[in-house]
């Protein structure tokens, strides 16, 4: 972040505080096309994902005033967005597909190379994994959580969550060797 969108960012954060609409919207405007981009993540549409950033946004407005500096204000909006995530993903109540712990260590473990793999099939590969496993891979992989942490945060067992993330692996393991498989196949015909 450059130093005129941080001074921005903080001058608008006094404004918000103070429950100014101008800059609450000017905040907005800022952050929402980055802050969608974490919502799609967990999203199973647009707009499901267009859903999560407005509840978040209306929580970050309300809790504003909460929010004591430690660390960027930008990582605390991050954090509320990927709660509200979690929050429609409960509202929903889709299921997680669980299966025991042991039965993730008994699947063969599976390297392949993806330095071909651009950025964009990865992130179009991640939204076709079943919405558990997606969500745990997200929590895990992106956010940084703690399998304790998604646990509590999913009413689950830390034994669940790190089944979801290895059956997510294997999924997106599969799906990647298809998609090099397939473009393999399309260089050599």
């Amino acid at each position: 972040m450059n130093i005129s969108r941080k001074l921005a960012v903080d001058d608008l954060l006094e404004g918000c505080r103070r429950g100014e609409r101008r800059a609450q919207e000017l905040l907005y405007k800022m952050l929402a096309s980055r802050m969608l981009g974490v919502c799609t993540r967990y999203a199973k549409d647009r707009y499901e994902a267009e859903d999560m950033l407005q509840i978040g946004f209306v929580k970050v407005f309300q809790k504003v005033k909460e929010f004591r500096g430690e660390g960027s204000f930008e990582g605390w909006i991050r954090r509320i967005m990927v709660n509200s995530a979690i929050e429609v993903y409960r509202k929903n109540q889709r299921m997680l597909d669980v299966v025991d712990i042991n039965e993730v260590y008994d699947v063969q473990q599976v390297t392949f190379d993806m330095n071909g793999l651009e950025t964009k099939d990865l992130l179009r590969l991640i939204q076709q994994l079943p919405a558990g496993y997606k969500l745990v891979f997200n929590l895990y992989a992106i956010e940084g959580y703690s399998h304790k942490e998604i646990a509590d945060q999913l009413g689950i067992t830390e034994g669940a969550s790190k089944s979801q993330l290895s059956r997510a692996r294997a999924v997106l393991k599969e799906k990647i060797m298809k998609l090099e498989g397939s473009k393999y196949v399309d260089h050599v015909g």
